[in-house]
């Protein structure tokens, strides 16, 4: 297999500590989103959308997308499961990490994209250009003002993000966190439940995938 990668974007961070979690070495190409390799032809074969990461299997298929591609290697290294230990556990990690992402990773991005000026036109990942809309940008600042309120509410009484069991939501959570810097957001001082766990979590041996 080979993972294609860029080691300073957020996205496939996520799936380098998700292997990181389970032990899983997979050879690593790194894609140079600042030159803009990721809409080169070449890759472009590889993924249409011209993102990253992706997972190249041994027969050839290409797969993309964060929790595809964890998914997919939870089935075939079913050890240390990160994405439930039964169907109720399961059912509440899909339901966090889709929340996590939607209310967290997509806030920051509306906030970035949207102001940048290296992303004039490229206010949305993929392969085509929109115009940025600096409404958007105020207002996924504003939105991860309660992102971080709703967290801190969140943890009161639960050790991660679901219950006592380190999972995929945590890997979204960490990674969300650091992402927020990008735009000068960081966890509030006053939000003791986020500092403990964020302290917790930074320092496992996967945070630094």
């Amino acid at each position: 297999m080979k993972f294609y990668d860029c080691a300073t974007a957020p996205s496939p961070r996520r799936v380098r500590i998700f292997m990181a979690e389970k032990n899983i070495e997979i050879e690593t190409i790194q894609v140079d989103l600042a030159s803009g390799e990721h809409f080169s032809e070449a890759f472009k074969a590889i993924n249409p959308l011209s993102q990253v990461p992706v997972l190249e299997l041994d027969d050839g298929t290409h797969l993309s997308q964060i929790m595809a591609i964890c998914r997919y290697l939870e089935e075939v290294h079913p050890d240390n499961p990160l994405f439930g230990r039964d169907p109720v556990e399961r059912a509440k990690v899909e339901s966090t990490n889709d929340q996590l992402h939607a209310n967290g990773m997509y806030a920051i991005m509306e906030a970035f994209r949207n102001a940048t000026p290296g992303f004039v036109n490229r206010a949305m990942p993929g392969p085509h250009n929109y115009a940025q809309i600096p409404d958007l940008a105020e207002r996924g600042l504003l939105r991860l003002d309660h992102f971080f309120s709703d967290l801190e509410a969140h943890l009161e009484n639960s050790k991660y993000m679901v219950g006592d069991y380190f999972s995929v939501a945590d890997i979204t959570a960490l990674v969300c966190i650091d992402f927020a810097k990008w735009v000068k957001k960081r966890i509030p001082e006053d939000a003791t439940n986020i500092n403990r766990w964020y302290n917790e979590v930074s320092q496992r041996p996967s945070a630094k995938a």
